[in-house]
């Protein structure tokens, strides 16, 4: 049984007064705002008329005239109440029985009126008229101050993972975050779109899970009595446009991985995949320069980012080194001609966990991964890994053992995978192949499908194309400087919320309850009498609310009373 607060029982006693009042605590009509905290404070005239609409975060009352701040979605504006200027004649109710006694802090109020500075200097609005625009039933975990030092802020991260909502109001600066998301997102649409490339959607619900080796969440289509999976990549399908004959296409794409949640990994993200013709890889890395450099200046007018104990600087160029480059400067084992076997066994004695499952791809990832790819702090590009590791990607025209294929790491982590992308279908369909094999033998890298749609759509000819991924929300945690992905989605994946246990109570117990909720304390000798309740019920009735914490009895001075909790 969920138990109201003593602050939710007081607003929704003040809700009751104010619709006995005629007062609609929930008003359909459109206010008429003219002005934001924003723009009153950059075009600031004195007796300037304004219409202003927000929460109310902080009231001062002090008698007839009181002083509040109005937090609005670009900020705070302080408002100044005067009793006189408010009410006409002898009609006080608004100010004394609104505004100083019925509302609370969090309640949307409109106000009217003009602009003044203070005293102090202190840009303010003088109020005319307010209306009540939204009553807020729950109070607002607003930080306390004492003796100068802030307390009880609202910092608990999976409270406010939780309450994103509440985290926006008390905690303006996270809503920068999401400020800057949105930029960067706008500025690499305009980056696209400058260059002639264009946007594109394509199925969240797939009949194969294609593109890429992860668990897909699956869901059943009904009509159709088949299984659906939610899309883990969507690369399949935007080469599919390129065959079909765009140039360039982009999708910001919500994917769903069916794995493990960290600081870095939520199972619903969003990437960006271009698909670019005519290109290859080699070009591909100066664009990625270009459009990351870009991004940067956008979202923080510098292409300098500090994440960390690290200043990041994206911009151009990036230095280049290839994965056997890499692995042999970190470890002195150069992969160049080995066996699977010989790299497994240098990957034990660099005491790297492998098992017999992992392919030969499999197993140099790991040795890159443990032993190289958090040494890479600045935008470095990796490029041209084994053929193992990239059944989508084309074969490099140097060594056939390679693929034309680039990561970009910064801090250790990559935010973009890039290939010249395979186009020869009889290929394409012998590495799939290949892939199912290493599936079957217990290899979680590899893919389990194969899409034989898209090796159909190969053999209609797909030109020369270099494609890119990038993880959108690991760049935006990079130029806010932000170690957590669930700092920077609105709506993080969380688990399940606790339930207080249901409590089963029985008619005197309900009775009982509601007397007490009634008023904030109630003596207990006026309680046993309002109840009606013998000796016996009453001992028994009182003993079962205290001990399920669903009422409390506090002696004072004054005698014993008891309240709801």
């Amino acid at each position: 049984m969920s138990q109201l607060s003593e602050q939710e029982l007081v607003r929704r006693e003040k809700l009751v007064k104010l619709r006995a009042m005629g007062i609609n605590p929930y008003p359909a009509d459109l206010y008429p705002v003219t002005h934001t905290s924003k723009s009153i404070k950059q075009d600031f005239v004195e007796e300037k008329q304004v219409v202003v609409a927000g929460r109310l975060m902080v009231i001062n009352i002090q008698g007839k005239a009181s002083f509040a701040q109005l937090q609005d979605g670009e900020g705070r504006i302080q408002v100044y109440f005067n009793r006189d200027e408010i009410c006409t004649g002898e009609d006080k109710t608004k100010y004394n029985d609104v505004f100083k006694k019925l509302l609370d802090l969090g309640d949307f109020v409109g106000i009217k009126g003009e602009l003044f500075n203070t005293k102090v200097g202190e840009k303010t609005i003088r109020v005319k008229d307010f209306t009540l625009l939204s009553k807020a039933l729950k109070p607002l975990p607003l930080p306390k101050e004492k003796d100068g030092k802030v307390f009880d802020a609202f910092t608990d991260p999976e409270l406010r993972y939780r309450q994103r909502y509440a985290d926006l109001v008390v905690n303006p600066h996270v809503k920068e975050v999401f400020v800057k998301r949105t930029k960067l997102f706008n500025a690499m649409r305009s980056f696209f779109n400058d260059a002639g490339y264009f946007e594109v959607e394509t199925p969240v619900l797939q009949p194969i899970p294609g593109g890429a080796a992860a668990r897909p969440f699956i869901t059943h289509h009904n009509s159709l009595d088949i299984p659906l999976y939610m899309r883990i990549a969507n690369e399949l399908y935007l080469k599919r446009l390129i065959v079909g004959g765009f140039d360039g296409v982009y999708e910001f794409s919500k994917n769903f991985r069916n794995e493990g949640m960290d600081r870095t990994h939520n199972p619903e993200f969003t990437a960006m995949e271009i698909y670019v013709s005519y290109k290859d890889y080699n070009w591909m890395m100066d664009f990625a320069e270009q459009l990351l450099e870009h991004c940067a200046i956008a979202v923080n007018g510098t292409s300098v980012a500090t994440f960390g104990e690290h200043k990041i600087d994206f911009k151009a160029p990036y230095a280049r080194v290839t994965m056997a480059e890499s692995i042999k400067h970190f470890t002195g084992f150069d992969i160049t001609g080995k066996t699977e076997d010989e790299i497994r066994a240098a990957a034990k004695g660099m005491h790297i966990e492998v098992d017999d499952t992992m392919g030969k791809g499999k197993l140099i990832d790991e040795i890159f991964g443990e032993k190289c790819e958090g040494n890479y702090i600045q935008p470095t590009f990796i490029t041209d890994y084994p053929k193992e590791m990239s059944p989508l990607c084309k074969e490099h025209r140097d060594n056939p053992e390679l693929t034309e294929r680039f990561e970009l790491m910064v801090c250790g982590k990559e935010i973009a995978n890039a290939y010249s992308e395979l186009n020869d279908p009889i290929d394409q369909r012998e590495r799939f192949e290949h892939q199912l094999k290493l599936a079957q033998k217990g290899d979680d890298e590899a893919t389990e499908f194969i899409d034989y749609d898209f090796l159909r759509a190969l053999e209609y000819g797909m030109p020369p194309t270099s494609g890119m991924g990038i993880g959108m929300d690991r760049l935006i945690m990079f130029l806010t400087n932000n170690q957590s992905i669930q700092e920077v989605l609105f709506f993080p994946q969380m688990r399940p919320e606790k339930k207080a246990p249901s409590i089963e109570l029985n008619d005197d117990e309900k009775a009982l309850l509601a007397l007490i909720q009634k008023v904030e304390k109630i003596d207990l000798i006026a309680l046993k009498t309002q109840s009606g309740l013998s000796n016996k019920k009453w001992d028994k009735t009182i003993k079962s609310l205290t001990k399920n914490n669903l009422a409390k009895v506090e002696k004072t001075d004054e005698g014993l009373f008891v309240e709801a909790v």
